[in-house]
């Protein structure tokens, strides 16, 4: 995520096979972690070798921050001793991190003077993240630069179950030039000689000759210059039984893993080593670092710390952690070691009190330490269990509460959701102009008389499910379905200067859309009828249970005046509405007068086509995403008093306050009669009778009120 960006890991971690969290202290597979390498490359196409070393240089800046700066710095003061206590340091982390399986290193000088670095492992595949480390050290602790080449991959025959053994070149070079190197150390030296030249005069006269070296060495060091060398007895003052209770857990070898000589303690655990001839392989075997149990190969990791394990006794496992010492004169193996154990309830198990320990051993105090370390990476270890757990609810709860806001959105202008919500009261809005639009199945009482209510369902669903999209289309705001009638409006809830245009546009893409749905009946294509108007409405939120946006005023009554007058696979229009599209680039044609119900003689219209848009554009088909409605918002005058309060609107695209609404009196919503619309067609649907009014038409009203 630090290199490549939060976007390239969420594509990392939704691919097949690859988690996309982990936990600080849940041991996994090694099966996971290459399958995590392989498509890491793959996605971001580099090679495994270069993804491993960006890890290894990640890993060594992680170590740091999570608090291992201070541990790291003091494992050696350079690049060698660093790398030789790195196996001590591993061994450090696994009491904490019991399953932790750690690599192994050796530095190894040759004869010409290079320096060779030997990787074991366990784990195959990983050693490209060895560089990475160690350039990362080099550079950030001993303020060098250091290449490393492969020389050498095998499986190492001393060690068990034939593990991997690489073979690293290393050359180190430092960052400062060698002649800044040679001015600094010619500095140094004048000014050395100069503070002896000054003490030489001071004390001239005074001595000479050797004297007067002497006293110069001596005033500047303190004491004569001299090489420590240690001063050993004649003689051991030490008793062989003070030595056994002092080192109650040790064990001397020779050659041939005989026993020679073991602690108070192990005598006591693994009795067995008391026996003749018994050699140190029958009972215990090594488990760090993997090496064959030679005399050979434990030599050749002599600065290693060397972890023996007992083979059980009485259901019991006794580990031991120590240094090796090789004895020339006697020709033996002193392993100095104690017991590791990694908690109170290990010490109880093997058996051991901490009055067994001897008093000098730190393994009382580590114990008694890494206790409350666990006992804090067990409560930590429950955070994050929890806090993930609680990322995944609150993942959960933000889908859920996205399908929720979906339906409230259906239902409900997004703007006035939105106020609800908030638990604002939403007040009614006048909308001074605006296009209607009603539609429903032709013959759809004989069709839900002759099929099975599923197959009702799927052809409403169908039919629908096509409606809804061209509402995106055109960008115009649904208002209600009851059975087949479909109800859309321009120009509510924001208003637009082309909302007649949107409607007419979504008119004639629903007669396209019907040709794509079956009757059921015939097996042909469905009829609808539609019908649009234009003018005022007043449009508030309606009902606490189940809140819908609705539309008052007989604008809506005359609208569904318009569908229910009118002809099959035909779009009529009412006056109103012919007037806001005369002037654009449609084809209408003349229906003439009509009887309407409720409103007497009125001269309607028939919507043929769009003149210049194409059915592909009309449908939302065309590539590009061609913008039908070029126009600013409608800018009319608003009839708003001083006291009555403002209500604002947005739609998905805009977030531009609406124009053309404003809140009236309470009062006058008992004076504005509620919409309604017929669901029984008033003329007779065989094509013989498009334009006669039905003698027995008997209306049917569905009110929202």
């Amino acid at each position: 995520m630090e290199r490549f960006g939060q976007d390239t890991w969420e594509k990392l971690s939704s691919l097949s096979g690859v988690q996309d969290t982990f936990m600080t202290y849940t041991v996994y597979d090694d099966l996971l972690t290459l399958s995590l390498v392989q498509e890491a490359c793959s996605l971001l196409d580099v090679s495994a070798d270069v993804l491993l070393k960006l890890f290894g240089e990640h890993f060594f800046l992680f170590c740091k921050q999570a608090g291992y700066d201070t541990m790291l710095r003091t494992l050696g003061g350079n690049l060698v001793e660093f790398i030789g206590n790195l196996d001590s340091l591993h061994s450090y982390l696994a009491l904490s991190y019991q399953e932790m399986n750690a690599p192994s290193f050796r530095v190894e000088t040759t004869d010409d003077g290079k320096m060779l670095l030997h990787y074991y492992s366990d784990r195959k595949g990983l050693y490209h993240i060895v560089p990475g480390i160690m350039e990362a050290v080099a550079s950030e602790f001993f303020d060098s630069k250091v290449t490393m080449v492969v020389l050498n991959q095998s499986e190492e025959d001393e060690r068990t179950g034939k593990k991997e053994h690489v073979v690293f070149l290393v050359k180190q070079i430092n960052k400062a030039c060698k002649t800044a190197n040679q001015d600094e150390s010619s500095d140094r030296w004048e000014d050395l000689l100069s503070r002896m030249k000054d003490r030489c005069v001071s004390l001239a006269g005074k001595k000479s000759g050797w004297d007067l070296i002497r006293a110069v060495v001596v005033s500047e060091k303190g004491s004569p210059q001299c090489t420590f060398s240690p001063c050993y007895p004649d003689k051991l003052w030490l008793e062989e039984k003070a030595f056994c209770h002092a080192f109650p857990f040790h064990i001397v070898f020779d050659e041939n893993l005989r026993v020679r000589q073991t602690g108070v303690n192990i005598q006591r655990f693994v009795p067995g080593l008391q026996a003749r001839d018994a050699t140190l392989n029958q009972y215990f075997t090594i488990i760090h670092p993997q090496v064959t149990f030679t005399i050979e190969s434990i030599r050749k990791f002599i600065n290693s710390q060397f972890v023996l394990k007992s083979y059980k006794d009485n259901h019991t496992t006794l580990k031991l952690r120590g240094q090796m010492l090789w004895m020339d004169s006697l020709g033996c193996m002193l392993y100095l070691c104690s017991p590791k154990l990694r908690s109170l309830l290990e010490l109880q198990d093997v058996g051991l009190h901490l009055a067994d320990l001897a008093q000098h051993d730190v393994t009382r105090d580590l114990v008694l330490l890494n206790q409350q370390r666990l006992a804090e990476m067990e409560l930590t270890n429950q955070l994050e269990r929890k806090k993930e757990e609680l990322r995944i609810l609150s993942r959960h709860l933000e889908a859920e509460k996205e399908k929720t806001e979906t339906l409230l959105y259906a239902m409900l202008p997004r703007h006035i959701a939105n106020q609800l919500k908030d638990g604002k009261s939403v007040q009614a809005g006048e909308f001074e102009v605006c296009t209607i639009l009603f539609s429903d199945v032709v013959t759809f009482t004989n069709i839900c008389a002759a099929c099975e209510p599923i197959d009702i369902v799927h052809m409403l669903n169908l039919m629908y499910s096509k409606f809804d999209r061209l509402t995106n289309v055109h960008d115009i705001y649904k208002v209600e379905t009851i059975g087949d009638a479909y109800m859309v409006v321009g120009g509510v809830p924001v208003p637009t200067e082309t909302h007649a245009h949107r409607v007419a546009n979504f008119a004639l893409g629903m007669r396209i859309a019907a040709k794509e749905v079956t009757n059921p009946i015939t097996g042909k294509s469905i009829q609808i009828r539609v019908g649009l108007h234009t003018g005022p409405v007043l449009a508030g939120v309606v009902g606490e249970k189940m809140p819908r946006y609705c539309l008052f005023g007989d604008t809506v009554n005359t609208a569904s005046r318009m569908e229910s007058h009118g002809v099959p696979d035909h779009i009529h229009l009412s006056g109103s509405t012919y007037r806001e599209l005369k002037d654009a680039e449609f084809n209408i044609q003349e229906r003439g007068q009509i009887e309407v119900k409720g409103k007497g003689l009125m001269t309607t219209y028939f919507l043929l086509e769009n003149q210049l848009l194409s059915d592909d554009s009309i449908m939302g088909r065309e590539d590009g995403g061609i913008c039908l409605y070029k126009e600013r918002l409608h800018g009319q005058s608003r009839k708003v008093s001083d006291t009555e309060p403002r209500v604002e609107t947005e739609t998905k695209h805009r977030e531009t306050p609406s124009d053309g609404i404003t809140a009236p009196d309470p009062a006058r919503l008992d004076t504005i009669a509620p919409f309604a619309w017929d669901i029984t067609p008033p003329y007779e649907t065989n094509a013989s009778s498009h334009s006669t009014p039905s003698n027995n038409y008997k209306s049917s009203l569905c009110v929202l009120l």
